[in-house]
């Protein structure tokens, strides 16, 4: 008999705008959201003051300022959250090595094998509650149920600043009534089509006959029907982040359509993803291009090249290719640049003299960047550095190939 699994998501409440509230007193039990530093922000966390009057994630400021005029806006401090996520994994790890830090506020804890060190799973999990306030001053909320998927809704059913353990004999009367939309996994679209269905809920979901859902979702119907019963195979991921992609995106300061700034932005993105391929030894085939109209309309297009490369300018001329291919309708909004079909970097020394002396250039530049700062030596034709400021992606992770370089 396969032994159940103990585990644990520790979300934290209100992440970026909790920081804020710490660091700076006067923000303390005021409504304040927080925004990025560009002019077309949006409010990427509101305080739970702020909340109260409707304030939500992804909100325009206008819609926020009409839902609580008296919101306060605060832009966001990344490396001070990336700081508080670096600590927050130091306090995990003492309690299982089996931690994965899924994004900036929020991990998973495979405690099967250590609880019983630590006086069991609730023990556990209100020690970490109590390190995580006496060090930052935040709170955090913990669910603990036997995988990944139940841990991650229990801990939205458990927020804020909460605790709760689903043992699996409760797992069915748990999840009965809960609608399928909150399942981890489970989007919009999905949840639309299993209402054409009649399923609405995790009950619904978990008695549906797998012949129906695989005739409507193919082999991910199988998925849905365990994901109903409270089933996830999935392992707390502990090891070394296997990167499947190496990607970065803009929303830019105003839209563009001028060929010159759509290049300017896309060398700079090209950059972005070639070091940070160059700086974890990976290579890619696929280079991706992501497009974002003003009225939010966004697709990708992508080109497989004929050698895998983390070199800037192999990716830079293949997104321009594919810009080439693409008749623009309107102006742009946003742009991203992508490489994947990723390998391990051989790091071989090439044959041919031009190739080693661009790969010299660019180990050059990249020692240059990482010392003194990011684009402190950069392409002559990327001349004009305009601040981003944006905010930290939800993906970024302690370490690995997320770990960008943030200011």
């Amino acid at each position: 008999m396969l032994l159940s699994r103990i585990i644990m998501c520790i979300d934290m409440d209100a992440f970026f705008a909790s920081v804020e509230q710490k660091a700076n007193p006067r923000f303390r039990s005021k409504p304040i959201g927080v925004i990025g530093g560009g002019p077309r922000t949006i409010i990427t966390t509101a305080s739970y003051e702020a909340r109260k009057f409707g304030v939500k994630t992804g909100m325009s400021i206008p819609e926020a300022k009409k839902a609580c005029p008296h919101l306060i806006l605060v832009i966001a401090n990344n490396a001070r959250y990336t700081h508080t996520c670096r600590g927050l994994e130091e306090i995990f790890r003492r309690f299982t090595p089996d931690a994965e830090i899924y994004s900036v506020d929020e991990a998973f804890l495979d405690i099967t094998a250590t609880h019983h060190l630590f006086g069991g799973p609730e023990e556990i999990g209100r020690s970490i509650k109590r390190s995580v306030k006496d060090v930052f001053g935040i709170n955090c909320t913990v669910g603990i149920a036997p995988n990944i998927l139940l841990a991650k809704l229990v801990s939205d059913i458990a927020k804020p600043d909460g605790l709760r353990w689903v043992k699996p004999e409760e797992v069915g009367g748990c999840i009965e009534d809960i609608p399928v939309k909150e399942l981890w996994g489970i989007g919009a679209r999905t949840a639309e089509r299993l209402a054409v269905l009649g399923i609405r809920t995790c009950g619904e979901l978990g008695r549906t006959p797998s012949s129906l859902l695989r005739s409507k979702f193919g082999i991910y119907g199988e998925a849905l029907r365990a994901m109903g019963l409270g089933g996830c195979s999935r392992p707390v991921q502990t090891n070394t982040e296997e990167a499947k992609s190496i990607g970065h995106s803009m929303t830019l300061p105003r839209d563009i359509l001028e060929r010159t700034d759509i290049e300017h932005c896309l060398l700079l993105l090209s950059e972005k993803v070639g070091r940070r391929a160059r700086k974890y030894g990976y290579l890619g085939k696929t280079v991706s291009l992501t497009l974002r109209y003003p009225d939010f309309e966004t697709f990708s297009r992508r080109k497989t090249l004929a050698e895998f490369t983390n070199d800037t300018h192999d990716i830079y001329k293949s997104v321009l290719r594919i810009l080439e291919g693409i008749g623009l309708r309107d102006r742009i909004r946003l742009l991203g640049v992508s490489l994947s079909t990723i390998v391990d970097d051989p790091h071989q020394i090439p044959l041919i003299e031009e190739e080693r002396k661009r790969k010299a250039v660019l180990r050059a530049m990249d020692c240059v960047n990482d010392r003194f700062g990011e684009f402190k030596l950069t392409w002559g034709s990327y001349f004009r550095r305009e601040r981003e400021g944006g905010v930290i992606s939800p993906s970024w992770k302690p370490s690995g190939v997320k770990s960008v370089h943030l200011k």
